[in-house]
């Protein structure tokens, strides 16, 4: 079978396209047909080696397809099942061998495509806006990256629950996306100052949460957005990790909470696993949860979607199709 592999770290001309033994099974273990993989920013991370993983490595954390085989001691799964999985490298390929207890079920009514949209950046918005902070009616939330995947299905969930968000964007196209999505207000970082903006939508109040994917460019201030007791919710670097923070700058700002969470936590439990696959599979059947489906590449065009991720050139999820 053909998998884009990682050989050694570096930019996009790093993922190699190769043919390699279609994976067996083993004891607990289903063989995948991969019929769409998920492209996240934390591809790019392990692919430049900010995120170390063992090398040779084959890249890609989420995928949906269909059972090819099934190992020993699975009953859960059956050949022809419709699935879909998140936190198990080996997804940029045409097969993968992935443990039934990541697997979910994928529903009729939600396609191929959208079930490796879902996995890793719907359960992410899911974990965010559920468990990291939870949301309540009426809390003002700061969305960083407001048009990428997980930006856009954080804003409908955000706007599911009652809450007033405040997204920033680069561009007056993705602005757009970001007000079709639910934004109550969109900043074009680009041509304001965000943290002055927040300050002037919310008369000085400040925000309740700030979700933050961008790092470094924008750490510090979405900082400054918050109000008292605020959470500043770091769960992404695009621009870069935040290398100095010195933590007691968060007392005299307003008492004020850090953290940095990842979604292989919060998906650790079969039980937070199948609660959160069910609520965003349940949202995206009943149309609450749109996803925003624009950019398919090859597997063989790996490259091609890592250069266009990193150059801000999409906007939603990035699906490779084997």
């Amino acid at each position: 079978m053909k998998a884009v592999r990682v050989n050694a770290f570096g930019g996009p001309e790093a993922l190699s396209v190769e043919d390699i033994e279609v994976p067996t099974p083993g004891d607990g273990q289903v063989l995948v047909k991969v019929e769409a993989a998920g492209i996240n920013y934390i591809d790019t991370y392990q692919r430049s080696g900010l995120y170390q993983i063992p090398l040779p490595s084959t890249l890609g954390l989420e995928a949906a397809g269909t059972v090819e085989a099934i190992g020993a001691g699975v009953t859960a799964f059956s050949a022809g099942d419709r699935v879909a999985y998140t936190n198990v490298a080996g997804a940029y390929a045409e097969y993968a061998a992935v443990p039934a207890d990541k697997l979910v079920s994928l529903p009729n009514g939600v396609s191929f495509n959208e079930g490796a949209a879902a996995m890793l950046q719907g359960c992410t918005a899911h974990y965010l806006c559920q468990s990291t902070y939870q949301v309540k009616p009426g809390d003002r939330c700061l969305v960083h990256a407001a048009a990428g995947g997980v930006g856009l299905i954080l804003i409908q969930m955000i706007k599911m629950i009652g809450g007033y968000v405040i997204g920033t964007c680069s561009t007056p196209e993705k602005a757009e996306l970001a007000k079709k999505a639910g934004a109550d207000e969109v900043i074009l970082y680009t041509e304001q100052d965000f943290e002055a903006e927040v300050k002037r939508i919310t008369d000085g109040a400040g925000v309740n949460v700030a979700y933050d994917s961008v790092g470094k460019a924008t750490f510090a201030k979405s900082v400054d957005c918050l109000a008292r007791f605020g959470y500043m919710v770091l769960y992404g670097n695009a621009s870069g990790p935040v290398t100095e923070f010195n933590p007691a700058t968060l007392g005299p700002k307003g008492s004020l909470f850090l953290t940095r969470p990842t979604l292989f936590d919060y998906v650790a439990s079969r039980e937070d696993l199948e609660w959160r696959t069910s609520d965003v599979f349940k949202w995206i059947g009943e149309g609450n949860i749109k996803l925003r489906l624009e950019h398919f590449f090859p597997l063989v065009e790996a490259r091609a979607a890592h250069e266009a991720l990193e150059g801000r050139l999409t906007t939603g999820k990035v699906i490779l199709t084997p």
